[in-house]
């Protein structure tokens, strides 16, 4: 160990708070560490905003120590109330244990993520009963401490207060950090700011039970800036790892379109490119911000960690072509070939009313809006304005095109790739 990763965490702003009177007794000890990183089953499939601690406990692993991760197959059952205002919806035993296998599939299946064990916390609590948890557990933990930890007070000066079953929460998280210590060798958790009091109560537990000493380390929530929004958290349309979910494409569009307010912190925080790159990026981006250096190379970096460096280069491939100079009619059938495999496309069976597609695929608020962009000459197919019929509908017809692929585009970055299904 050195002290590249004390160096390296604290220079990315990747350091929130930590369990210890300095980091490098943490983190560039001569002891190697032990790592780990608890994920509840919140839905079948992480997102954007879980990669940060899966990044972060990649980068732990890199620098020489041990890591793996925990699904919560029994937390995911209770509701975490850190960062929720009112109780969780409960799931019901079916549906987590679902969740929980497809979460634990895809840990294993990121491609930049080192090999880690993964562990399911019911395993070691659907053995265990009431009294013995009360014994075990509840002895170790004062109700005056637990009601001053952060997300415990929020809660029960709110107006929905908190129940015992999520007020209970930290003493689970806990007893998995003691679990985990006494059967793998863990001494160090990591999570998001929001789990300082969830980690904290599993540092104590363990020096009360054992006088061992372990730690914890958060790093920061991250922010939009243009938003104001904690990242990764949308309405309703949220950017997922499962590629059904959320296409390579899209993935992929997703980061390169990133404010460029965000970019430079995005790059720090989301990807392994070496600092000195970083700031050569912020520097180009800078003088000539229309090239989007920066903004290429996060899309692409955080695609190879997630889906693999040949998934990466494929959708970059594709974003040239759709962003390029290139009309897709003029492309090589490979080249559509691709298109048509990675970016998101609208099948059309039929004669198909513009200004309809316009308002119904996000390139228009509204029809009316879809008719002045019209007006205003701002809407092309394929590279060619389409004209004002002055209030007359305008109609997409397959058999007016050879191809199988259209675009339909509102300026230069909106664009609406139109799949004919049936000719």
């Amino acid at each position: 160990m050195s002290e590249k990763l004390t160096t390296e965490l604290s220079a990315r702003g990747l350091i929130n708070q930590f369990s210890s009177d300095n980091l490098e007794e943490i983190l560039d000890s001569k002891t190697k560490r032990t790592a780990y990183l608890g994920i509840d089953p919140t839905a079948d499939s992480l997102h954007v905003g879980n990669l940060l601690p899966l990044m972060c406990l990649e980068r732990f692993q890199r620098a020489g120590h041990s890591a793996m991760l925990l699904v919560g197959g029994a937390t995911g059952l209770i509701g975490d109330p850190s960062g929720k205002d009112t109780e969780r919806e409960f799931s019901d035993l079916k549906t987590v244990a679902g969740r929980t296998k497809l979460i634990a599939r895809q840990l294993g299946s990121i491609a930049g993520l080192s090999k880690m064990p993964v562990v399911n916390n019911l395993d070691w609590y659907k053995r265990m009963g009431a009294i013995e948890y009360l014994r075990e557990v509840g002895k170790h933990f004062t109700v005056n401490t637990m009601m001053k930890r952060e997300s415990v007070a929020r809660r029960i000066e709110g107006e929905h207060g908190i129940s015992y079953t999520e007020f209970s929460y930290a003493l689970l998280q806990g007893y998995d950090f003691y679990v985990l210590h006494k059967k793998y060798g863990v001494d160090l958790q990591i999570g998001g700011s929001d789990q300082w009091g969830n980690i904290i109560s599993g540092v104590d537990f363990i020096r009360r039970k054992t006088g061992n000493t372990v730690y914890g380390v958060t790093i920061p929530l991250v922010v939009d800036k243009g938003t104001g929004k904690k990242f990764g958290k949308s309405e309703g349309n949220a950017i997922w790892l499962d590629a059904r979910k959320t296409t390579y494409y899209d993935f992929y569009q997703f980061w390169l379109t990133t404010d460029d307010t965000n970019v430079i912190d995005y790059l720090k925080f989301f990807t392994f490119i070496p600092l000195p790159q970083i700031e050569a990026l912020a520097l180009a981006l800078k003088e000539n911000p229309a090239a989007r250096e920066a903004h290429k190379a996060l899309a692409f970096e955080v695609t190879k960690f997630v889906h693999g460096e040949g998934i990466a280069k494929d959708v970059k491939y594709v974003s040239e072509l759709m962003f390029g100079e290139t009309e897709i009619s003029d492309l090589s059938r490979t080249d559509q070939s691709l298109v048509e495999k990675y970016a998101t496309t609208v099948p059309v069976a039929g004669e198909t009313d513009l200004v309809e597609l316009l308002a119904n695929n996000d390139l228009a608020g509204s029809k009316r809006e879809a008719r002045e962009f019209i007006k205003n000459k701002a809407i092309k197919i394929n590279g060619k304005t389409v004209v004002d019929a002055e209030g007359a509908p305008i109609m997409i017809n397959p058999k007016d095109y050879d191809a199988k692929l259209i675009v339909v585009n509102r300026g230069k970055q909106k664009k609406l790739i139109l799949r004919f299904s049936k000719r």
